[in-house]
């Protein structure tokens, strides 16, 4: 068998070997009509020796002929970002026995390279596009230029469907709802919040959420207990966040028995600042988060939190993108806000006695 210097494996390299022609042994692999006239010895001879040689088919080359990439481009906002994990196993679960490849990118919260990669997701021709937002992403206009493109584009953790784009988000005015009356049954009333930065879409109706439940309750939410997270540079940020203001909050010397986080991050730095300062969790105070990423269930305490479905999401906006690649036109903006689901860990219990 001749040894090949150089390269990758190609037809002409198992025609040599082979001693059959480069047409015939194209016709063999692609296993085309025209391969029943070739002789099963000849059929499984061609066949062996790709094999020994490690031939794999010309994917760009095939792409070229079919006019289709069998990709997908997945824009995510950060992968260190415990949330965006379960998404993209969601979308990839959907995307494995399809036979197109997910092309997977790292913004890392950065504008300027959610750009880039945008643009080089249209050069190379990707069949649809998924975002894993977040707020830095906000009003780009390249995702106007996908759209002009015919590339579908779906979206997840943002309501674009004003701008035609479908999106998937939880509801979170309704988290916010679940979360506060969670607590409410538990028997507390002096509940201290932690709202998102304000560029983030999600914080205003979980705030909303928060609100009408204490309303319906008769629950006075002071307003010096309610803070609000700065501009997050990454997701250590929410952590240190929620560390910085539950300092805050003791030094003020209001007095709270519940925290409810933005989010599980700054859950868990909330938590580090009351073990802190000697308090314990929840004996002496309780603190509710929101997403039930992974470090919410294996931490100590683990964390009561509001759970977004994000895998389940992440199978369905990849669902959605392979059902309109080719038929922009037939798929209309849509909207998609799945439930989301109280889950009740070692975090949160009642609200010690007067």
């Amino acid at each position: 068998m001749s040894q090949r210097k150089s390269g990758h494996v190609t037809l002409l390299d198992i025609a040599r070997t082979s001693g059959f022609s480069v047409s015939t042994v194209s016709i063999v692999l692609r296993e085309t009509p025209l391969s029943q006239n070739v002789a099963a010895k000849t059929r499984a001879h061609i066949r062996e020796i790709a094999q020994k040689l490690g031939y794999h088919p010309d994917a760009y080359a095939q792409s070229l002929r079919r006019r289709s990439t069998q990709t997908i481009g997945i824009l995510a906002f950060d992968l260190s970002d415990p949330f965006c994990v379960p998404v993209l196993r969601g979308i990839h679960q959907r995307l494995e026995q399809t036979g197109y490849l997910p092309l997977t990118m790292d913004a890392q919260a950065k504008r300027e390279l959610f750009d880039s990669y945008l643009h080089m997701t249209l050069e190379r021709r990707a069949e649809a596009v998924i975002v894993v937002a977040s707020w830095v992403f906000e009003e780009t206009n390249l995702l106007a230029d996908v759209r002009k493109n015919n590339v579908p584009i779906i979206i997840l953790g943002r309501d674009l469907t004003a701008r035609g784009i479908s999106s998937v988000l939880v509801d979170n005015e309704a988290g916010g709802a679940l979360a506060t009356r969670h607590l409410r049954e538990l028997g507390h009333t002096r509940i201290a919040v932690i709202r998102g930065p304000r560029q983030m879409v999600d914080s205003e109706p979980r705030w909303r959420g928060i609100q009408k439940v204490a309303e319906e309750d008769g629950i006075v939410i002071d307003p010096q207990l309610v803070f609000e997270l700065p501009a997050l540079a990454d997701p250590a940020s929410g952590f240190e966040g929620g560390l910085k203001i539950v300092r805050q909050m003791l030094a003020a010397g209001r007095p709270f028995t519940a925290v409810m986080a933005f989010d599980d991050l700054t859950a868990l730095g909330v938590v580090r600042g009351l073990t802190e300062a000697g308090l314990r969790v929840p004996q002496d105070c309780s603190v509710m988060g929101f997403d039930d990423i992974l470090p919410a269930e294996v931490s100590t305490p683990s964390i009561s939190t509001i759970r977004q479905p994000l895998t389940k999401m992440g199978v369905e906006i990849a669902d959605w993108a392979l059902n309109a690649i080719g038929k922009p036109a037939e798929h209309k903006p849509r909207l998609h806000m799945p439930a989301p689901e109280l889950v009740a860990r070692m975090s949160t219990a009642r609200a010690p006695e007067e």
